[in-house]
């Protein structure tokens, strides 16, 4: 595990504690956000979604999800026992964006193939992660911004865990261009089979900075492990283990 290391919070002298690799830190005694490398404040705004779920309701979500579908053994509920409740605040920077692709290609369904020409042009809320671990579902995770409120820390339950952000701005925009033009060059197969060209330009609205409730919950069943990632805003199963089994 990483050490943690800690500066003094600019507004209230408590420390802050953060770890390698973490780029903007919040003091969880004023709620107070900083720039580490420089010490200085945070300029964007910083957003909070709050929990809607105690561990107990969290539990009961849980078991009505293995409950639900029809892809999962039917004693799941029963059977399964529920060994982690992990609540954490995940860091999120979300790009308001507009973006347009202008492309040209081959479309090769018909013969002979045609020459095809057009652009994409749509907006988003794009949300990009700040924290450098991989596997989190970003792009399934329809983020609830009409419930943000201004980051208050006196709002986050004493067993939650926050984590700072790995990732300045400009990274962050980086990473939202790429993307969406990957996504866009996606969407593009519905038109066309081969692109010849295509140019995608973004521009950016407004940028937020978010922590938002994430609850990471494990179970076992038949003596493996599971894990199940919900939104703790809404109660939305992100992604979800299913342990396979025959019909």
């Amino acid at each position: 595990m990483a050490v943690a290391q800690s500066i003094r919070c600019s507004h209230c002298g408590a420390p802050v504690e953060f770890k390698p690799g973490e780029i903007i830190a919040t003091c969880k005694y004023c709620g107070f956000t900083t720039v580490i490398q420089t010490g200085e404040a945070f300029t964007f705004e910083h957003s909070l979604l709050l929990n809607s779920y105690s561990p107990e309701q969290m539990e009961n979500l849980v078991k009505d999800w293995m409950r639900s579908g029809f892809m999962k053994p039917p004693d799941l509920a029963k059977k399964s026992k529920i060994t982690e409740k992990n609540l954490v605040y995940l860091p999120f920077w979300v790009v308001n964006v507009e973006a347009s692709t202008t492309y040209k290609g081959i479309f090769e369904r018909i013969a002979p193939p045609i020459v095809k020409e057009g652009e994409i042009k749509k907006e988003y809320n794009w949300l990009v992660l700040a924290r450098q671990a991989a596997g989190f579902p970003t792009r399934a995770y329809d983020v609830p911004l009409a419930g943000k409120i201004p980051y208050d820390f006196r709002r986050i339950e004493g067993f939650a865990k926050l984590l700072n952000s790995e990732m300045e701005r400009t990274q962050a925009i980086e990473i939202a261009k790429q993307q969406i033009d990957a996504h866009h060059r996606f969407l593009l197969q519905q038109d066309i089979d081969k692109v010849v060209e295509a140019t995608t330009t973004v521009n950016i609205k407004q940028m937020v900075y978010l922590h938002a409730p994430v609850w990471f919950i494990k179970y076992e069943y038949k003596g493996n492990s599971y894990q199940i990632i919900v939104d703790g805003a809404v109660g939305m199963v992100l992604k979800g283990d299913i342990p396979a089994f025959k019909f």
